[in-house]
């Protein structure tokens, strides 16, 4: 796994890196037993501070999602994903082509987010109906 973070986001970068690794559990690309990368190795590949993947690793920790073992890493101790896998993968095909037909028709990553966002919204809200 390897972090990517936005400076000029806005969200903190140990909030990042901890969505980034919620996202690999839920998405499956992280499962239980497999060791995250090492602060060394975060620090290395996306240049934030060792304190900062601390925090989101201790974050992570409380969660229950990870667990610290002393001198040999931090490893995933919990799933999130709970969709069928072929599902998931269906799905992620069709988003892809989805996505390339927005780019198409002039849609940026916001304009994206924010139609994805309404759309979940508008669900939630069937939902409570």
């Amino acid at each position: 796994m390897e972090f990517q973070v936005d400076r000029g986001s806005g969200i903190p970068a140990y909030v990042q890196l901890g969505q980034q690794v919620r996202e690999a559990l839920r998405l499956g690309w992280l499962r239980p037993g497999d060791r995250l990368p090492t602060v060394r190795e975060v620090v290395a590949s996306s240049g934030v501070n060792p304190n900062t993947v601390l925090k989101a690793y201790r974050q992570l920790e409380l969660e229950g999602l990870v667990a610290a073992r002393q001198g040999a890493g931090t490893f995933v101790k919990a799933s999130l994903g709970t969709a069928d896998p072929e599902a998931m993968a269906r799905l992620r095909v069709e988003l892809a082509g989805w996505v390339r037909e927005a780019r198409a028709a002039g849609m940026q990553n916001e304009d994206i987010h924010a139609l994805v966002s309404a759309v979940l919204t508008e669900a939630e809200t069937e939902k409570v109906k």
